[in-house]
C-alpha cells in the first residue's frame, strides 16, 4: 500500500481507538492536518522515503495484539481498507476532526496542527452505528 493510505487508515484506527476506548491505542497518537489529511509524523519518518510508490514491507515487526484491538484492526480495514489513499483522503477533508484543526487555513497551506483527540471521539461517536 502507499504511504498516503498507511496514514489515512493508521489516522481511523487511532481515531475510532479514541471513539470506542476513549483512550490511545497507540503510544504516538499525534495525527496533524497536513494539505492532504491526518498526517503521524512519526509515521512520515518511517516510511518517506518511499514517496508516491507502495511500501513493500513494514519497517518494523508487528506487535502482537489482544482481542479487543484485533478487532478495532478489522473493523477499520473492512471500513475502508477497500478505499485508494486519494479516496480516503477525500474522505478525511469532508469530516469535522481535519476541518477543525486547519479553520482559517486555504486549502493549500501548510500546517502542523494537531488533530484533537477529543474531537475524534466526538465525530466518530456522533456518526457509530455499531452495537
Amino acid at each position: 500500500m502507499s504511504d498516503k493510505k498507511l496514514q489515512k487508515l493508521s489516522y481511523y484506527a487511532v481515531a475510532w481507538g479514541w471513539a470506542l476506548f476513549n483512550r490511545p491505542i497507540v503510544h504516538n497518537d499525534r495525527f496533524e492536518a497536513w494539505v492532504h489529511g491526518p498526517v503521524s509524523p512519526q509515521l512520515y519518518q518511517e516510511y518517506r522515503e518511499h514517496g508516491w510508490n507502495k511500501i513493500a514491507a513494514p519497517v518494523k515487526e508487528a506487535h502482537a495484539f489482544d482481542e479487543e484491538m484485533t478487532n478495532l484492526l478489522e473493523s477499520v480495514w473492512a471500513t475502508y481498507g477497500d478505499k485508494s489513499g486519494n479516496e480516503l483522503e477525500a474522505l478525511t477533508h469532508t469530516e469535522a476532526p481535519w476541518r477543525a484543526a486547519r479553520i482559517g487555513l486555504h486549502p493549500d497551506d501548510a500546517c502542523h496542527n494537531v488533530i484533537s483527540p477529543q474531537t475524534m471521539r466526538q465525530f466518530y461517536l456522533s456518526i457509530y452505528s455499531g452495537d
